[in-house]
Formats: C-alpha cells, structure tokens, sequence
C-alpha cells in the first residue's frame, strides 16, 4: 500500500466564547487555514485533489455545504472540490483518515483535511434545539434506540460522571489534572512550543491573533476546586472539563509521488488509522479499548509511543485511559490539553494533529498517538511517524 505523509499542520489559536474570534464567520476561518498551507508548503492550490472538512454542529452559519464554502472563501481556485463530515468531537480526525485513505489507495496524491468550529456564533446543540423549540420533532434519538439502551438521550455530561466513578477518580483527581493541563499549556506557550503550529490571523482592530486565549497563567488548586460541580454531587466541572472554543486547523497529507514531483518536506508519515466504537451511554471511554486494538493491529505496544495526545474533552477521560492503558502520564498531553487551549469540536482533531507532529519533531521523537472520545461512543486512532 502507498504511503501517506503529513506535509503541514497548522491551527488558528484558540478563541474563547464570545472572543477574539468571534466576529470571524466559520467559512472565512477555515479559509485561513487552506490559505496558510497552501503558503507556507508553496503548492500549487490547483493541484489538491480533496478538501475534507470536520465541523459538528451543522446549522447556521456551518451549514449547507460548509466545506464547500471554506474553499469558496479561500485563495483555492474553486476547481478544487471539498466535502464536511461529522463524527462529533473527532470529525476532523476521521478528516485525516479518509485524507490518508484517499492517498494511500492512490486515488488521490494531495489532500487537505481539515475542520473548523464557531461555538461562538453556532453553539454546541443549537442545531437540535431550534428545530425541537420549533416544534419539529423530538430530537435525535429515536423511540427504538431509546428502549434498547433505557434512557431517553445520550449524554456527554453524565458519560463524564460515569467514567469518573467508574474508574475510581476524585473530584480532586480530575481538578489536579485541570491545573497541570493550564501549567503546560502555560509553559509551551510562552516558550514558543506552539510558534510553528499558530497560523496568525489579523484582528479588525489592527491587533493580531496568535495567543490562545484559554490558557490562565493564573490557575490555581484552589480556584479550581472553587468551582461548583455541572450536578448536583457531581464530579465534572466547568473547570475540569474542556472549554468552549472558536478555531479552525488542518494538514497537507501527501502521496509519496506528490512529494516528489512538487518538491514537499514531509514533517511525518501515516503509520497506521483505527477507528471502533462500543457503549453510547458512557460514551467516553472509547479511546481506552480503541488504543489497545491500534496498537494490536498495529504491532506494537504502548512503550513504543513516544508522545500522546488523549482529547481533555473532561479530566476524566485521559485519567481514566491512562489508568488502563499503563502509558507514561510525563508522554501524555506534553503542550497541554482542551480544558487549558479549548475544545473547538469539529476542529480539534486537525488541531491535536498540529500539535502532536511539531511535537514529535521538536524533540526529535519518533511516534504518536492520537485519540478522542466521540458522542455515540466512537473513538478514533491515528499513530504517525514523524520523519
């Protein structure tokens, strides 16, 4: 089978709810990023092949073809055809699988996979609640997926809590957790650990964005504790749990004739794709048994990845998969997580991407692994080689 390279990987900073990205219309910051591969690795626009674009809540302004339209806004001529998929919170994770795929059936030899999420101007479920206070139907789950599972919906917030307890965590676990994620971030940020990876956007008010803008240099335990629990007794807060974040990100992924004959540096290489699925009322701790199938088929074991990025959709879940998985927490999240940098939903997939391949090379490290819970229940697997 061909192989598959990462030429680029880049990603807006994160913008909090209602920040500095706020005024940025989705289709116009997914344009910034096609436009920034396209510069910075100097291709040809009209040579890629494939524009595929992750985005969860699909209505408004990231509806109707908003892949489509984040090539009609950029420098791409608008020869080059783009499509939008959603596998929830790893949508543009599956973006890279079905990219790599793409190349490595040799099909295709350039493709961009990318994703992009306004949580600021299209929030999260705002796509189910118009159309149920409009009185169109009941929501996404069905009377027959309802009696087989015995709850009347799916969600994240309770899969958090449950993971949590099942796994034995403590409120001051998952809040412990949350403050090393913003000491990293913090770190990596002011060290330059994200220059490579950051395209900068330039503000209407003249300023730049470059910064992302979650990151509280300030965290503290104590401040962190302070905050009261999403439930009644509950575990999960808005402090240990990822926050709500505007953003766009995405990768160049290349066959090994398009290096060649464009003259491209690969900064990586698709090792191996894996994608499963299993309880949608927990929901979250997918990435726990999907790692350990990866790194089965894969041929290898958890002491071969030198750097891991597990999305901090809630402490909870790397917590628990580092509990099960035996890997080494100094590998884990090494640049911070989502609860400290954001979680901009279709996004983050591209995003932990980004990160995780300028990780790799700036410590001269040889693998990664990249996984994300998904509502339903999914999970995604993506090892790469960094070369």
């Amino acid at each position: 089978m061909a192989e598959a390279y990462i030429v680029d990987a880049v990603r807006t900073a994160g913008g909090r709810r209602g920040g500095k990205l706020a005024g940025w219309h989705p289709a116009d910051l997914g344009a910034e990023i096609l436009n920034a591969l396209v510069a910075r690795t100097e291709i040809d626009p009209a040579a890629i092949d494939d524009v595929i674009v992750g985005c969860v809540t699909q209505g408004g302004e990231q509806a109707f073809a908003l892949g489509r339209n984040v090539v009609l806004a950029s420098q791409l001529p608008d020869s080059v055809p783009a499509v939008t998929i959603d596998r929830q919170c790893g949508s543009s994770q599956q973006a890279v699988h079905f990219a790599a795929q793409a190349v490595m059936s040799g099909t295709q030899d350039l493709v961009i996979a990318a994703g992009v999420e306004s949580m600021s101007r299209v929030p999260m479920f705002s796509n189910v609640e118009l159309y149920r206070q409009a009185g169109m139907g009941t929501g996404p789950i069905s009377p027959r997926i309802a009696n087989r599972y015995g709850v009347s919906g799916f969600s994240q917030f309770e899969g958090a809590e449950m993971l949590a307890r099942k796994h034995g965590l403590s409120r001051d676990d998952l809040d412990r957790y949350a403050l090393e994620s913003h000491r990293k971030a913090s770190a990596a940020s002011m060290t330059g650990a994200f220059a490579e990876e950051i395209v900068t956007l330039a503000l209407p008010d003249g300023s730049v964005h470059q910064r992302d803008e979650g990151i509280r240099t300030d965290a503290s335990l104590a401040g962190i504790a302070a905050v009261r629990p999403l439930t009644e007794g509950g575990l999960t807060t808005a402090a240990n749990a990822s926050q709500i974040c505007d953003g766009a990100s995405g990768i160049l992924i290349a066959s090994e004739r398009a290096v060649r004959d464009h003259h491209l540096v690969p900064m990586a290489r698709i090792h191996h794709l894996f994608v499963s699925a299993g309880d949608p009322v927990i929901m979250l701790e997918e990435p726990i048994h999907a790692t350990r199938r990866a790194l089965d088929r894969a041929g290898m074991r958890i002491e071969d990845i030198d750097l891991f990025e597990v999305n901090e959709a809630f402490a909870s879940v790397p917590l628990a998969w580092l509990s099960l998985t035996g890997a080494d927490p100094s590998r884990l999240n090494v640049n911070g997580g989502a609860i400290a940098l954001g979680h901009p939903l279709g996004a983050s997939g591209t995003k932990l991407m980004a990160t995780l391949v300028h990780a790799l090379r700036a410590t001269s490290r040889r693998f990664g692994l990249q996984t994300m819970c998904e509502a339903g229940g999914s999970a995604n697997v993506t090892i790469v080689e960094a070369v």
